[in-house]
C-alpha cells in the first residue's frame, strides 16, 4: 500500500490535494487540527470516488503530537510507507510589525515553519531506506514577494523555501525529490475576506485560481515522471508576480 500525508487535508488546497492523490491510487492520510466533520467529509469523497484513506489528527505546531501521532503510525506501518508527503497546513495572523504580538509571531512561525520540521524529520528515514520519495511543501507567494501586514508569515514561508532548497539537495541521490508549490489568490476560506473584484485586476488571468489547480500541480511533483524536478517553487498565481 502506497501512502500520501496531506497536512491540512481537511479544507481548501489540502482537500483538493487530498482528493487528487487519491484518485493516483495513494492511500491517504488526512491530517487535520479540529474540524472533524470537514475531515470526515474529505474522506468520504475520496471513498465515494473508490480511493480510501484515513484521518490522523495533530496539531502542526506541536512537535509532542506530531512525535505521538504520526510516528506511533509511521512504526505500526513499517510495510506501508509514506511515499509522498504534503506539507500544506497553515495559518495566517496579520499584523503590520509595530502592533504584531508575541503570539501571533509564534504562532505563525510554529504552524508553517517549524512543521515542515518535525513532520519531514519523521517521514524522511523511510523514504531514505526505500530509496524514492516526494516531498512537496505549500508555500505562498508571501514568501517570495513579501506582502505588508505579513512579516510572520512571509518569513515563515520564505524559510520553507530556504529549507526546500537546501533539503532536495541532501536527499536527491536517495531517489527523494523536494520541491515547493506557491499558490496566489486561490478560492478558499484563507481568501473569503478578500475584494476578489478588485484584486484580480492585479492578475493577468483576471480571476482567482481554484484548489484543483493546486492539486494538479502537487500530483505531477508527486508523480515518476517528475525525478529530475527537485529544489523548485513552482508559483501558480495567474501570472501576479514572477
Amino acid at each position: 500500500m502506497k501512502c500520501a500525508l496531506v497536512t491540512g487535508g481537511s479544507r481548501g488546497i489540502g482537500k483538493a490535494i487530498c482528493i487528487k492523490m487519491a484518485a493516483l491510487g495513494y492511500y491517504v492520510l488526512i491530517n487535520f487540527k479540529s474540524n472533524t466533520a470537514e475531515a470526515e467529509n474529505t474522506l468520504q469523497q475520496i471513498k465515494d470516488a473508490g480511493g480510501n484513506g484515513e484521518l490522523m489528527q495533530f496539531d502542526v505546531a506541536h512537535k509532542e503530537q506530531i512525535k505521538q501521532v504520526l510516528g506511533s503510525w509511521i512504526e505500526a506501518n513499517e510495510q506501508n510507507p509514506i511515499e509522498v508527503l504534503v506539507n500544506n497546513a497553515g495559518i495566517r495572523e496579520d499584523s503590520l510589525l509595530t502592533w504584531m504580538t508575541d503570539e501571533q509571531w509564534d504562532n505563525v512561525i510554529s504552524t508553517n515553519l517549524d512543521s515542515f520540521f518535525y513532520t519531514t524529520r519523521l517521514v524522511l528515514n523511510s523514504m531514505m531506506m526505500n530509496r524514492f520519495g516526494r516531498i512537496i511543501n505549500v508555500v505562498s507567494l508571501s514568501g517570495i514577494k513579501g506582502l505588508p501586514g505579513q512579516t510572520n508569515y512571509s518569513a515563515a514561508k520564505a524559510g520553507v523555501i530556504g529549507a526546500t532548497k537546501a533539503l532536495a539537495q541532501e536527499v536527491g541521490r536517495q531517489g527523494i525529490t523536494v520541491n515547493a508549490l506557491a499558490p496566489g489568490f486561490i478560492k478558499t476560506d484563507m481568501t473569503e475576506g478578500l475584494d476578489e473584484k478588485e484584486l484580480r485586476n492585479q492578475i493577468p488571468v483576471r480571476r482567482f485560481g481554484l484548489p484543483e489547480e493546486v492539486a494538479h500541480a502537487a500530483a505531477f511533483l508527486a508523480s515518476a515522471d517528475s525525478g529530475y524536478i527537485t529544489g523548485q517553487v513552482l508559483s501558480i498565481n495567474g501570472g501576479l508576480y514572477s
